[in-house]
């Protein structure tokens, strides 16, 4: 597990988390489920390199190197890079090519690699060149649309901007309620009922395929990526 992970929120309204760690030596960890893609900027053995990861589907085991630093830039749903095809990378990443050893290339431009610090900055030059445009459907689908649109162009645009389907959107975002709820205490009872599961095994088998652990294994995990209940209801 990473010994030093931190995060902080943005100030640019496309962008979900900002967070940065770096490992002493080498490891592995439990990746949960996530309707969010991130950019994510590594520095290792002195080369810097960006790829674009997620999202993704289900729980996974990924290992890292020693002395390694990473950052990365958590995109908001809804957020996407409109010259890539629709799930170019969900469950997997895009390693973007270097330019040199200070740039990268992305949709045919040379950019700078961002920093922890400017991260915000880098984003919003991305937003003014048109590499990175934001679907607002999204926010209003999340919270019960009521727009006179078609349900299949709800699908397409959901599809288009996320590289998900509503469905497992819904399914994703139920299971990391699910499991910061069992994190915060509460009994896996009370998880079934709030999280609107039809039974104990239903929660076990959502929480083994998206988060990785069974509810009872959950209180005790360190979990990277989970934030509180208040913050994914």
């Amino acid at each position: 597990m990473f010994p030093h992970f931190d995060e902080r929120s943005s100030d640019s309204p496309l962008v979900e988390r900002i967070w940065s760690t770096q490992s002493d030596k080498a490891g592995s960890f439990t990746s949960i489920a996530t309707v969010f893609w991130t950019m994510v900027i590594s520095k290792c053995n002195g080369h810097m390199a960006i790829s674009l990861h997620g999202p993704e589907t289900g729980a996974t085991g990924k290992e890292f190197p020693p002395e390694a630093e990473w950052f990365g830039i958590a995109f908001k749903l809804g957020t996407f890079v409109p010259h890539l095809p629709f799930g170019a990378f969900t469950n997997g990443c895009i390693i973007l090519p270097d330019a040199s050893r200070r740039t990268f290339s992305l949709c045919h431009s040379v950019w700078q690699f961002p920093t922890y610090e400017n991260a915000d900055t880098f984003v919003d030059q991305l937003v003014r060149a048109g590499v990175l445009v934001h679907d607002p459907l999204l926010s209003t689908v999340q919270q019960g649309y009521s727009q006179s649109l078609s349900s299949r162009m709800v699908q397409y645009r959901v599809l288009r901007s996320t590289g998900l389907s509503q469905r497992t959107i819904r399914q994703i975002e139920r299971a990391r309620y699910a499991a910061s709820l069992l994190k915060e205490g509460r009994s896996i009872f009370d998880t079934v009922c709030e999280a609107g599961y039809s039974d104990q095994a239903h929660l076990t088998r959502s929480l083994k395929h998206f988060i990785g652990h069974t509810p009872s294994e959950i209180p005790s995990k360190s979990i990277i990526g989970l934030y509180s209940s208040a913050e994914i209801a």
